[in-house]
């Protein structure tokens, strides 16, 4: 069975010309993640890698859709040939049955990751630039609107910190240092 993965970096990005390579290649399956690729913590990345069984064959749209290293990437493929499964990614033209296929999908592993490298780092520097210029400033704190008031139910005991964050949406890590600017909090 041919069965295709699809991944994109985030929700707003479109899936519509990998999906239409996995039809023109009589792709039967496919899986969609909508999420960073920067590891292989993905659920639908695990529900193929679950799925898939001696004689199928995993088609990807390119190296970098797969994973994002070469190590994660390796090992992916290393787990699909352990239970007899082929891997193709279309952009590279790389087919893991063959010798030549598996080493090129090395050297094309560590030249994605190189590339991601390379991305990351003009990033960080034109973020310097920027903060240099006082261009930018980082990311604008988000207020919600009932924090002080269930900041001080929970100084006052009348909550839970459990509580204050669900009634928040806050992760722990959030939930605490609003606090810490908000210390004294009253009405």
């Amino acid at each position: 069975m041919k069965i295709g993965y699809i991944r994109i970096s985030t929700v707003d990005q479109n899936i519509a010309r990998q999906e239409v390579l996995m039809r023109e290649l009589g792709v039967e399956q496919v899986y969609v993640d909508r999420m960073s690729g920067k590891n292989t913590d993905r659920p639908e990345l695990k529900r193929m890698m679950n799925y898939v069984r001696d004689g199928d064959v995993v088609i990807v749209e390119s190296i970098s859709r797969f994973a994002r290293n070469t190590k994660d990437l390796l090992e992916l493929v290393e787990e699909l040939t352990a239970k007899k499964v082929e891997f193709i990614s279309k952009k590279e033209a790389i087919d893991t049955t063959t010798p030549t296929g598996k080493f090129m999908l090395t050297v094309f592993g560590a030249v994605a990751e190189l590339e991601r490298e390379y991305i990351l780092q003009r990033q960080r520097e034109g973020i310097a630039v920027a903060k240099e210029k006082g261009v930018y400033k980082g990311r604008k704190p988000i207020d919600h609107p009932k924090l002080k008031q269930t900041v001080n139910l929970w100084q006052k005991g009348e909550i839970t910190a459990t509580e204050a964050m669900k009634r928040l949406h806050m992760k722990p890590s959030t939930f605490y240092r609003k606090v810490k600017n908000y210390e004294g909090i009253t009405d």
